[in-house]
């Protein structure tokens, strides 16, 4: 039994009162194993195939029918060293002269695209420069590549609405590369914190350390970003009650515009699952998704007493501007360019992947070609389920969007779905929307598939 499956078994025989031998069956199924428990797409991205391929460059060929806002996500896969629970595509090993040719193959690709007829002389709404390690090239580099993102695909810089996102590993940044970045145009700057104890980073293989993360910050406010997010990890190897609560009290000492928390998951591509494999341990050296949840929501309720609001599954915020772009835009159907090895993309209801290999990536786009893997275009029904699934992680679904969008009235197509889990307290709706409350919201991933086509529920999701 996947991990996203038990723990939603086990949400809904809670809710029914199960005590005694049902109860500790239940305990023994909420530890965390090995499996992927985020839902970031839909269809699962084990439906994206290479003979899709066509589709996507037929549509690439035609002008777009109406107005949606654009986004580009840049990958940058390295890192100085490979954090046991990473399971993002990263390189610890590249020399300088590998990151400059990877470099000048990303502001290829985006020549190539700006040439389409799909996306010729479109503005980006929202950048995100993700990672890896953003923040692991030089400044120069960094002038370079937004450079090359103004030159293909323009932002307007000052424009309230629109956003540029930028991932920061604590340790790769001096006040002088934070100057740089402010300058560059960064709106959003987010710092992969994810533990404040030095001894759990270091058993976590974190490349920084607690020192450079107050440093860091210190220098950031001073440069004056607009936004600065910081991201935790609920349940790191080593984390317990007491550091939980230090670290949540160091976020908000902090005052961060906006806080990101994820509980942690331990993916097949993970360093800590091969040191599980050795010792043939099914069970990772993790606290249980039970424990990982009752974390997560403490830190909510603190938050909130503090000031902020919740604005999702996995993030709080403070002030009336602080938003995220980035996630808002594309929940709701907007385009996303995604640039560099193994990335992935939507446009006009096309899912598509980059070569994930950092040699055929490259080779591909020095020969002219777009590197594209696999892809899928979606159905209507698709692109609604998308939505809709997405969305309830922002922890409310206006039902008169879908109406007038789809045409799809989502109790009627919903129903049965929709009533197990409000049965089970997971949401409630009314004339106007969906609300997920905040036990739903704390097990959100685990309650996506039941609103899946019948021939996606049960098939492997990556």
């Amino acid at each position: 039994m996947s991990v996203e499956r038990s723990a939603e078994t086990t949400g809904a025989t809670r809710a029914a009162g199960a005590t005694g031998a049902a109860e500790r069956s239940v305990v023994e199924d909420e530890k965390t194993k090995v499996g992927n428990y985020f839902v970031s797409n839909y269809p699962p991205y084990s439906f994206w195939k290479r003979e899709h391929v066509p589709a996507l460059e037929r549509l690439l060929a035609t002008p777009p029918e109406a107005p949606v806002p654009l986004g580009i996500y840049l990958h940058i896969p390295f890192c100085r060293q490979r954090c046991d629970f990473c399971y993002f595509k990263v390189y610890t090993d590249k020399s300088s002269k590998e990151i400059r040719r990877y470099l000048a193959a990303v502001r290829s690709e985006l020549e190539l695209y700006a040439r389409t007829p799909r996306l010729a002389g479109r503005a980006a709404h929202f950048v995100y420069f993700g990672g890896g390690t953003p923040s692991y090239l030089s400044a120069e580099q960094l002038g370079e590549l937004f450079a090359a993102v103004r030159a293909t695909f323009p932002w307007q810089r000052g424009d309230a609405d629109s956003e540029v996102a930028f991932e920061c590993e604590p340790g790769t940044l001096s006040e002088a590369k934070l100057q740089e970045l402010k300058r560059l145009g960064v709106t959003r700057l987010s710092l992969g914190v994810e533990n404040f104890d030095p001894h759990i980073l270091e058993i976590n293989n974190r490349a920084h350390r607690a020192a450079e993360i107050q440093r860091t910050y210190q220098h950031a406010r001073a440069v004056g970003f607009d936004q600065i997010n910081i991201d935790l990890i609920a349940g790191m190897v080593g984390e317990s009650d007491s550091n939980w609560r230090r670290c949540v009290e160091e976020t908000i000492a902090l005052l961060p515009e906006s806080v990101t928390i994820y509980q942690m998951e331990v993916p097949f591509n993970t360093t800590l699952y091969q040191r599980m494999k050795d010792v043939h341990d099914e069970t990772a050296p993790v606290a249980d998704w039970e424990t990982k949840r009752r974390w997560t929501d403490e830190a909510f309720q603190r938050l909130e007493s503090a000031g902020y609001r919740i604005g999702s599954a996995y993030t709080a915020a403070r002030g009336a501007r602080t938003r995220f772009v980035y996630r808002d835009e594309l929940w709701r159907g907007a385009d996303l360019l995604g640039v560099g090895v193994s990335s992935f993309s939507h446009l006009g209801g096309v899912h598509f992947q980059n070569e994930h290999e950092f040699e055929t990536y490259n080779a591909r786009v020095e020969a002219g070609e777009l590197p594209i893997a696999r892809a899928l275009a979606l159905t209507q029904e698709e692109r609604m389920i998308r939505e809709f699934i997405l969305q309830l992680k922002l922890g409310l679904v206006p039902r008169a969007y879908f109406q007038k969008k789809f045409g799809v009235d989502l109790l009627a197509r919903f129903r049965a779905p929709l009533e197990e889990q409000r049965r089970a307290g997971w949401l409630t709706w009314n004339d106007d929307e969906i609300r997920v409350t905040r036990a739903g919201l704390l097990r959100v991933d685990t309650l996506l598939s039941s609103f899946f086509l019948a021939e996606h529920q049960g098939a492997r999701y990556a």
